[in-house]
């Protein structure tokens, strides 16, 4: 049985777009206002023997092209998270006409952006990180049930380096909020509205 670290080194990875539409969801966000770093922060001090995390950010942007808008706020929070510490990674979102059914039951063509390639990112530095020794606790904030996959091969790393290392998932929860589970095979620490509230960024990039 590996030796459990009286201090754990936290990394904290968070799909920034998997956020935003999980925090839309349970507390009816309009925009992504919540500050990662902070976050990050207060979900590890609630556990004493976690260290200050580092902190990664991944998310895709759509191009000036696409929605100069959207590509506008996320070139100017991703530029802000540089400069207090956290790394960043973002790749262009894809977009692509899909239908939706309206409420009068009549069809509507609309562009939809999808991320690609952002949890595949993320499974790879997560990996990386193990293998190497890097981290103890890897603190995903995403939902994203195709990283149940990462959660075992973490899992199995530990296993064969004899190391402990720990996989905790964190999301969003609210009273009317349907989508109540984490990623399998880790750890669920989920947070409410009132320490979402905390953490809201003060800068507004819109």
């Amino acid at each position: 049985m590996p030796e459990e670290p009286t201090r754990k080194r936290v990394v904290a990875f968070f799909d920034g777009q998997n956020l935003y539409h999980s925090a839309r969801e349970a507390f009816g966000i309009r925009f992504p206002d919540f500050d990662p770093i902070c976050l990050a922060n207060r979900l590890c001090s609630q556990h004493p023997d976690w260290e200050t995390p580092i902190v990664r950010f991944y998310t895709g942007v759509p191009q000036p092209s696409d929605n100069q808008r959207w590509h506008s706020f996320w070139s100017n929070k991703l530029a802000q998270l540089k400069r207090n510490g956290a790394y960043v990674y973002s790749r262009p979102l894809k977009y692509s006409n899909q239908s939706i059914i309206l409420a009068d039951g009549s069809q509507s063509t609309t562009l939809i952006g999808r991320e690609k390639g952002i949890d595949v990112r993320v499974a790879i530095d997560m990996v990386r990180m193990a293998r190497l020794g890097e981290l103890d606790v890897a603190l995903i904030f995403s939902q994203d049930q195709d990283l149940s996959e990462v959660a075992d091969e973490i899992r199995q790393i530990s296993q064969t380096d004899n190391r402990w290392i720990k996989i905790a998932c964190a999301y969003p929860i609210s009273p009317t909020r349907t989508h109540t589970r984490g990623i399998n095979n880790t750890d669920w620490i989920s947070f409410d509205r009132t320490l979402y509230n905390q953490c809201i960024d003060s800068r507004d990039y819109r």
